[in-house]
């Protein structure tokens, strides 16, 4: 068993998940992001299997954005500060997890909209500021998906949340709790703690208050809990995920009883009772089957109870009667099949006896890694939900992170994403610039070409590109023709456009002494060839392409862009 287990881990590593250095890396990659996109009105925060490192097929983004200028309270009511809008808490008659939000003070005759009053008492109401916030979406055709709002296709769950900075009372017991145990640290229950928790606008299915309640939501501190776990967690945690949506998910009668939150919360249990020194490569079959047989158990009494607030048990009204007992008799049968039962899959059915001891070369996992990163369509969803509305704001405190990082990789980390706002920014200088005079207009322009000048640093050519743009709108057609040339020389068959998958040309160039050597960042830049992306309204825009442009935000492949400028002045 324990050879197989340790075989299963280098599947695992090489093929799905990849290994703890390719973890590392996206969640560098997402807090990076994170923190160079929030700003003065709010903090944008990747959650999800994403957010805590796993990048697995089919998986979809989730992201949250907190208001700053609205502040939960439970008891200690906070000294009060102007333009804040405050609410407190109200639990009482509303299930264990979820909360009524109360308008303690507000002068923002906006957030009005989002209230409703009963009895003399203004109540926030969860739906009125989920169908506010779809109001705003700079993207169109965007549904509400629970306490989110996805687009059509559900690549993406957005979530605008609350904050209360304050641990609450009802998970004051996990406290306590988890004080008894090795897991999680004393430093990471600390900054658990000290964040406090959010609040996502959905109510209790069914309740009478439905649209008044909101739940309470630990997604930050599971979050630091994930980041905490050995690999050999995180696999047993993938594989988990892989049964529910490659195999559970298929039976059509048992479709959607399970998300991958209860998952979550039957590993982060069970990584509390366990000691850390089980948790080894050569122990992953047994603890995955643990797990699993949890799982079972839970179906079975119908009980699955929330790790920081265990009064609120998630399967109360979902997992019952015909449903629990097809579930139950599905789940039986995969046990049955003890560690095999992952073999339905097909992202697992190629992994074998007559390969599980085969030799793996180092380079191997090499590719694997950097194709992860470099072709994450997460990654790249990611870097396109980052919008124009605080960038200018944050532009200096972006170059102010890469003066004062003395990690190299966070340094190049933060400039490529300072990089992907100079783009939106230039378009929005250009913008402000239709109603200025000679001199002002004259000054934005050059403003306008610094900006596009730090925009090359996060692609192999789409910066270069939106220079030529500007060249070319601005009548300088020799200049924008020179650049297009430089890109399209750039363009060469080593180079990775996001809609195609990686040939032996690409590995061979990865493997090279000079590319082995560079960051995932530098990688990017030298290899990726990215979309150009356009704002509404848009000065950059050639008038040939307007009539086209009529949403934001807009892609234009950068390689048919390139051809496109050189055809008009060739």
């Amino acid at each position: 068993m324990q050879n197989t287990s340790k075989a299963l881990y280098r599947y695992l590593c090489q093929n799905i998940v990849g290994t703890d250095h390719c973890v590392k890396t996206i969640r560098h990659m997402n807090s990076a992001r994170d923190n160079a996109t929030s700003g003065e009105f709010q903090t944008v925060i990747t959650s999800g299997s994403f957010g805590e490192g796993l990048d697995m097929k089919g998986s979809d983004l989730d992201m949250m954005y907190v208001s700053k200028h609205i502040e939960v309270y439970e008891y200690l009511k906070p000294r009060l500060s102007p333009n804040i809008t405050y609410l407190s808490m109200r639990t009482d008659d509303v299930k264990p997890g979820f909360t009524h939000l109360l308008v303690e003070k507000s002068d923002d005759q906006y957030f009005s909209k989002n209230c409703e009053e009963h009895n003399g008492i203004q109540y926030v109401s969860s739906s009125l500021y989920k169908q506010h916030m779809i109001s705003k979406a700079i993207v169109q055709r965007q549904v509400i998906h629970g306490p989110c709002i996805s687009d059509e296709q559900g690549t993406y769950d957005l979530a605008y949340c609350l904050h209360c900075k304050t641990w609450i009372s009802p998970a004051e017991q996990w406290i306590r709790r988890s004080s008894n145990n090795s897991w999680p640290s004393k430093d990471v229950k600390r900054s658990i703690v000290k964040h406090g928790v959010l609040f996502v606008p959905i109510g209790v299915k069914g309740s009478p208050k439905e649209d008044k309640e909101w739940r309470i939501s630990f997604s930050v501190g599971e979050k630091l809990l994930i980041h905490c776990f050995t690999h050999t967690q995180l696999l047993c945690y993938a594989l988990l995920k892989i049964l529910l949506k490659d195999v559970i998910d298929t039976y059509q009668e048992c479709k959607d009883l399970l998300c991958s939150y209860f998952l979550k919360t039957i590993m982060l249990w069970i990584s509390e009772e366990l000691p850390q020194s089980v948790w080894k490569p050569q122990n992953l079959i047994p603890c995955f089957l643990r797990c699993l047989s949890r799982l079972v158990y839970c179906v079975e009494y119908s009980i699955c109870l929330n790790y920081f607030i265990p009064e609120n048990n998630m399967f109360e009204n979902r997992i019952e009667g015909q449903a629990r007992e097809i579930m139950l008799e599905k789940l039986h049968f995969l046990y049955g099949y003890g560690w095999r039962c992952i073999l339905f899959s097909d992202q697992v059915s190629d992994f074998h006896v007559s390969i599980r001891m085969a030799h793996i070369e180092p380079n191997v996992f090499h590719d694997f890694e950097v194709q992860k990163t470099l072709k994450s369509p997460l990654l790249y969803m990611s870097n396109l939900l980052i919008t124009s509305s605080e960038v200018e704001k944050e532009m200096y405190r972006g170059i102010q992170q890469i003066i004062s990082c003395e990690n190299s990789f966070n340094k190049y980390l933060f400039a490529y994403y300072l990089s992907i706002q100079k783009s939106l920014l230039a378009q929005l200088i250009l913008l402000n610039s239709t109603k200025s005079s000679n001199k002002d207009h004259y000054n934005l322009y050059n403003s306008c070409v610094c900006s596009l000048l730090q925009n090359i640093y996060h692609d192999a050519i789409s910066g270069w590109l939106m220079l030529a743009s500007l060249f070319y709108q601005t009548k300088q057609y020799s200049k924008a023709l020179h650049l297009v040339r430089y890109t399209l020389l750039k363009s060469t068959r080593e180079k990775l456009l996001h809609s195609i998958d990686m040939s032996d040309i690409h590995s061979r160039f990865l493997n090279l002494p000079l590319s082995v050597r560079k960051s995932i960042v530098q990688l990017r830049k030298l290899m990726l060839l990215d979309d150009l992306r356009f704002i509404k309204r848009s000065v950059l825009i050639p008038n040939e392409l307007r009539m086209e442009v009529r949403h934001e935000p807009h892609h234009i492949s950068s390689v048919a862009y390139a051809y496109f400028l050189k055809s008009t002045r060739s």
